[in-house]
């Protein structure tokens, strides 16, 4: 009889949450899921792009003398590399995470935005596509991922190069503003009845950390290049020393957010390497709630350590005191975090799955990473270092071996439960030594490069300074490197067809995610879930019969379109959400949104204007009520 109620209410469920297949509901789809997915494709296509153009450079840095490359295609390679990977890579893609587990995690039916959801992603697309557009007329931009001035100044670079970088950062910026709200809000009102904010899975506070981090310090990027953007269009004096303005006001600008992106970008990986190792180490996780105070604690101490980028300025001795001081405090909760999981795995019976290759992978590389990173918060050490080859090497081993190793890792870890089937483990542990070896032969022989002088952003150089050897390593170790990358993708592609079916929780792990069917259904759980523990799945058996057997009909919200709103502290339950249907009005809107930067890079009037119709009414249709059918479900 509880079968039958169970597949009843499925059905009714499925018919309201249902989204039928096709590129109609690839233009209007609400559900987080779809939507995560579309961030993590999207994503990994602007990965493929910002490889191919580190591929080239270091293609081009082989060897002394190398003519492949002529200066300025080398610039814009480099600086288009760097963009892409930090502003159209990291973040997306661990944002993309975010959207497809975070409700799942957490027990609700969708985001707490749904339709803001699609707008962003639609934002980050469009905003990519305008950036990218740049190679198209040969202007792409090419003052570095940083766009100091004076060199991006409109004297020195004349051309639409950085008009393309400043405007498409602050298109990128809306969406990423929205995403994070929309994450806060998730958090704090839809998690499932019991999962206080100490019982929260580890992997929802790094994603609620970055969440605020970038709430705080994205405006100061926007501002900055805003104001830029006025310098060289409309000829205000901002960052034009002989007009009175300060270069230096674009480094505390870029840095107060440039410096917390790092963390932005580490965060969430962190809270993936929490997720995975009590799954393998078979134990959970030591340290929980130091774990979690640590993650808040990086994302405020975060904004205090930017000028360490600044120390070869020549800012004030005691404010370079200062801030070396911040910079050397950040290394405890980071600390803290390393040792809790290396006390997790040695105190559990860890079973070496790839994806728990890669973890270790990342923890090895990570101590390297923050071992150099000690280093720089030591002023005259990081005076000597500035700008050389060193500075490379450690921002690489913090940031690819800090997020890459992770998401890959995850890709491995969630594949069966986004697709149903499970990657093929051969391929995977092939995949990651290529990539573990190919890393390290790529970046470690760039801190001898830089402890022998040489500087970054140099497209060329003589032979017989003593670079020649380690810069032939590292792009030997590139291609060894990208070889890793492509097994991953090639592994993925032959486990959609021909992998082995998963089932619900393939890994006896611990998170709600596990409790659904692989891949979940529309609307995720058949009845919202009663949570105990932070270890959910471990301590409560019965969540994993939750699509078999119902205990309470009120819970299942079968009546509508609905989700559950609980209290902010407790998630004790206070009321029923109905939520969004699926609408072309956030692409509707993010399309006018695009015109209108169209508009602004090419000073044409109508253009903008265009956009700003199409803008308005994206936002009408956005907001006018659907007509639903008599008697239908939503």
């Amino acid at each position: 009889m509880a079968t039958v109620i169970a597949e009843s209410v499925s059905h009714r469920l499925e018919k309201i949450w249902d989204e039928p297949p096709g590129l109609g509901t690839w233009l209007d789809t609400v559900d987080h899921k779809k939507i995560g997915k579309h961030y993590i494709y999207t994503a990994f296509l602007f990965f493929t792009a910002g490889g191919i153009e580190a591929m080239l450079l270091r293609a081009q840095l082989a060897r002394p003398n190398e003519h492949l490359l002529n200066p300025e295609a080398y610039n814009q390679l480099f600086s288009m590399h760097g963009i892409t990977m930090i502003f159209w890579f990291v973040t997306p893609m661990l944002f993309g995470f975010g959207n497809y587990f975070v409700p799942l995690m957490i027990g609700a039916r969708d985001m707490a935005f749904p339709r803001l959801n699609a707008f962003g992603y639609w934002i980050f697309l469009f905003s990519g596509i305008f950036v990218y557009s740049s190679f198209l007329i040969g202007r792409a931009p090419d003052d570095g991922w940083f766009n100091y001035p004076t060199l991006s100044n409109l004297h020195y670079t004349p051309g639409l190069n950085i008009d393309y970088y400043t405007l498409g950062l602050a298109f990128l910026s809306v969406s990423t503003t929205v995403g994070s709200i929309n994450f806060i809000v998730t958090i704090f009102k839809l998690r499932a009845p019991g999962m206080s904010i100490a019982r929260m899975p580890l992997y929802v506070w790094s994603i609620l950390a970055t969440s605020f981090a970038v709430v705080f310090a994205l405006p100061s990027l926007t501002v900055a290049n805003v104001m830029l953007e006025l310098d060289r269009r409309v000829g205000f004096n901002f960052f034009n020393v002989a007009k009175g303005g300060d270069v230096v006001l674009w480094q505390h600008l870029f840095w107060i957010f440039g410096h917390p992106d790092v963390y932005i970008i580490f965060l969430p990986a962190v809270g993936i390497v929490s997720t995975i190792i009590p799954t393998f180490a078979r134990r959970r996780i030591i340290g929980y709630v130091w774990l979690a105070l640590a993650t808040m604690s990086i994302a405020i101490i975060g904004f205090g350590v930017w000028v360490h980028h600044m120390f070869a300025v020549g800012l004030p001795n005691l404010s370079m005191a200062f801030f070396s001081a911040a910079s050397m405090l950040i290394t405890i909760p980071s600390a803290v975090q390393i040792f809790a999981w290396i006390a997790t795995i040695i105190s559990g019976r860890p079973v070496l799955k790839t994806p728990m290759l890669f973890i270790l992978g990342f923890i090895f590389v990570f101590v390297v990473g923050g071992v150099t990173g000690v280093m720089f918060a030591a002023v005259p050490f990081d005076q000597q270092i500035t700008d050389s080859y060193f500075v490379v090497a450690h921002f690489h081993y913090v940031l690819f071996g800090g997020a890459v190793f992770p998401i890959l890792a995850a890709i491995y870890y969630w594949t069966p439960k986004m697709f149903g089937r499970l990657l093929h483990e051969g391929w995977g542990k092939l995949s990651f030594w290529l990539i573990f070896l190919g890393f390290n032969l790529t970046f470690f022989p760039m801190h001898i490069a830089g402890l022998l002088g040489m500087p970054r952003r140099v497209y060329t150089y003589h032979g017989g300074l003593g670079w020649d050897l380690w810069n032939l390593l590292s792009t030997i170790g590139g291609y060894v490197l990208a070889a890793g990358l492509l097994v991953v993708v090639l592994n993925f592609l032959w486990s959609l067809r021909s992998g082995a079916r998963a089932g619900p929780d393939p890994w006896g792990a611990q998170d709600l995610e596990w409790a659904t069917s692989s891949p979940p259904p529309h609307y995720n759980f058949l009845e919202i879930p009663t949570v105990r523990s932070n270890s959910p799945l471990w301590d409560q058996p019965e969540l994993r019969e939750m699509g078999r057997r119902i205990r309470d009909l009120r819970r299942t919200l079968a009546e509508g379109h609905e989700t559950l709103a609980t209290t902010v502290v407790d998630a004790e339950a206070e009321s029923v959400l109905p939520m969004p249907e699926s609408t072309h009005a956030p692409v509707i809107t993010a399309i006018g949104i695009t015109g209108i930067f169209v508009g602004f890079l090419t000073l044409l009037i109508p253009v903008v204007a265009i956009g700003a119709l199409i803008f308005v009414g994206g936002l009408l249709a956005w907001v006018r009520p659907k007509v639903r059918p008599e008697g239908s479900y939503a």
